[in-house]
């Protein structure tokens, strides 16, 4: 496994927003660095350089927001293998041998 794979991690990004616009924006930037798993919630692996991006792309697009927010929550490797799943759901892109994720 390439030394690469250790240096992403993993984020759960999540948005409310009522603005129709602002929410397609937020969700189209989303697209390019993970994968929808809910309407608002988003699964993105990435490294550190491609997480200080997206935040900054979701921060700049979000600057003057005053009807919603947006979420990062970072997954540590401790957390992973403690995630759940009931029913079903496509794989996760998180491929790791050392991590399950179901």
């Amino acid at each position: 496994m390439s030394l690469s794979v250790w240096r992403m991690k993993v984020y759960l990004v999540s948005y409310d927003i009522s603005s129709d616009r602002r929410r397609k924006k937020i969700a189209k930037i989303l697209e390019n660095y993970g994968r929808r798993i809910q309407y608002s919630v988003f699964e993105c692996d990435l490294d550190e350089k491609r997480y200080k991006r997206l935040y900054q792309e979701i921060a700049k697009a979000t600057a003057d927001m005053t009807d919603g927010s947006v979420r990062f929550y970072y997954l540590c490797a401790n957390c992973l293998p403690k995630m759940r799943l009931i029913g079903q759901a496509k794989p996760s892109v998180f491929r790791n041998d050392k991590v399950i994720v179901i």
